[in-house]
């Protein structure tokens, strides 16, 4: 059977559904066997979405894969990939087998539901970047809050009810208004298919409302400031593999959501807000780099940071060429591979000493050598020192940025320099001195299974480095189709005026 003509994006959407209810069907006790199979689940789903990359047609702009049935009067089920989206439905099946194994021993109550939503959480993630149908994405999108919700809320720290609640109302609140979008479009266009839509003209003055509202979204979602304030409590709070999921892949919605709605369908808006934009990009690159520095947790500083890194993908995006667009998507696939390295690094101290605090550690590589070599590497990525996929997005996005606007770049490049600052500190602080601390003396370097679950990312985060046309050749022409779309769309605009 060709792969062309089987449902490959259904079958990896939905195959984590399966085993979310074989694991429903085991009995309370059977705990170890639940882990085994999430993790056998998520490892086959990966394998079998690389046949999506394998098979993809690089020199093909448009929709590849595409699954088209009827379901609710005009909606439509479908589903498709180009070279924007498949990338971050391969980074979603891979982090996903790292985080059960990094959950294995950290999770020993309710193990059967934790998995259960893990599993959940990534079929609703995948579909997320699969759907080209308006509600089906919304549905999908929509969809992840719950999951996520659940594993802040039950499986969380000290404040998971207060962060759970703080994250559910705050992307909430700015889907509600991107759904009240969604109508106006259905209601002018008369279709909710998103191929079709993104050939649609829609009125200058109904692209602004709907951008807007589009904007409320994914500035949320990203978090771009100042709607950021959810994320640290989030972070913090949550459970390792939480905060993995939640920088790696949640925080990527955002950023992809504008790249398939807001550029595409509402060219017109796009620029007259694109001000706007390149303000609170730069504002989140050197003030959350500030307020970086200040922290005292460990986690709190890479939520941090996380959102530093993410101005640098609203500002690429927003500089309407090649290399901003390219550069932020980019970006946004390496922070998806460090940020949830350097959350993985913190969970395999917060395993031994059950402390975020920085304070309480110092010293490490005396008795951790190897944990202190692989943390380095993923900080050295996070300031994007050249050699690392950090240097890749951040690179090409201030390089976009610079053909845009000379003073956005020369503000964002600031935040290269405080982004150097926060990570040298923090890990100046943790890894080098003296051990002096007493609780520090007993403590061990990484296990077999921590090794096995930060290797991948090592390596990737070197490779990708080194050699980053394995991705860019994957989304050069989706995103020059993408640009010259949007060209067209204002030099037509321009014409009419």
């Amino acid at each position: 059977m060709n792969i062309a003509d089987a449902p490959i994006l259904s079958i990896v959407t939905f195959t984590p559904l399966l085993g979310a209810v074989w694991i429903a069907l085991m009995p309370r006790e059977a705990a170890q066997n639940a882990r085994w199979i999430a993790f056998w689940t998520s490892l086959m789903v990966f394998f079998v979405s690389l046949a999506i990359w394998v098979n993809f047609d690089v020199k093909n702009p448009g929709f590849q894969f595409v699954e088209e049935r009827a379901w609710l009067g005009p909606l439509k089920y479908k589903m498709g990939v180009d070279g924007i989206s498949m990338l971050f439905v391969i980074l979603t099946t891979f982090l996903m087998p790292l985080c059960i194994l990094a959950s294995w021993e950290a999770i020993e109550e309710r193990v059967k539901e934790y998995m259960i939503a893990f599993l959940v959480l990534e079929t609703l993630m995948i579909g997320v970047f699969c759907a080209l149908d308006l509600f089906l994405f919304y549905l999908f999108f929509e969809g992840g809050l719950i999951p996520m919700f659940l594993i802040i809320g039950v499986w969380g720290g000290p404040r998971r009810v207060y962060a759970s609640f703080k994250f559910f109302l705050y992307t909430l609140l700015g889907s509600v208004l991107m759904l009240l979008a969604m109508m106006a479009m259905y209601w002018h266009a008369g279709t909710t298919d998103i191929v079709q839509l993104l050939d649609t003209k829609f009125p200058a003055n109904m692209q602004t409302w709907l951008w807007l509202a589009f904007f409320a979204s994914f500035a949320v979602k990203m978090p771009m400031w100042p709607f950021h304030t959810w994320l640290p409590d989030a972070h913090v709070e949550a459970p390792t593999a939480g905060s993995v999921i939640l920088a790696g892949i949640l925080l990527k919605m955002g950023g992809y959501g504008f790249l398939r709605f807001s550029l595409p369908m509402f060219p017109l808006a796009s620029q007259d807000l694109a001000p706007l934009v390149f303000a609170l990009s730069v504002i989140a690159i050197i003030y959350t780099s500030l307020v970086a520095l200040a922290q005292e947790d460990v986690k709190k500083l890479i939520a941090y940071s996380s959102v530093a890194h993410m101005g640098f993908v609203t500002m690429g995006i927003f500089t309407f060429n090649t290399q901003g667009i390219e550069g932020a998507i980019f970006q946004m696939l390496s922070h998806g591979i460090v940020s949830a390295a350097l959350f993985l690094c913190v969970g395999v101290v917060y395993d031994r000493m059950h402390t975020r605090e920085i304070a309480a550690y110092g010293g490490l590589v005396n008795r951790m050598p190897m944990y202190a070599f692989v943390f380095m590497v993923f900080t050295m990525a996070n300031v994007g020192l050249p050699g690392t996929s950090g240097f890749i997005g951040e690179f090409l996005t201030l390089l976009g940025a610079f053909k845009a606007n000379t003073w956005v770049a020369f503000f964002a490049t600031t935040g290269v320099i405080l982004s150097a600052a926060y990570a040298l500190y923090l890990y100046r602080r943790m890894i080098f001195g003296e051990l002096e601390k007493p609780s520090l003396a007993g403590i061990k370097d990484m296990n077999a299974r921590e090794i096995i679950v930060l290797a991948p990312l090592v390596v990737l985060t070197i490779f990708f480095g080194i050699y980053p046309a394995a991705l860019l050749d994957v989304t050069a022409a989706s995103v020059k189709k993408l640009v010259t779309g949007y060209e067209a769309a204002i030099k037509a605009a321009a014409l009419v005026q």
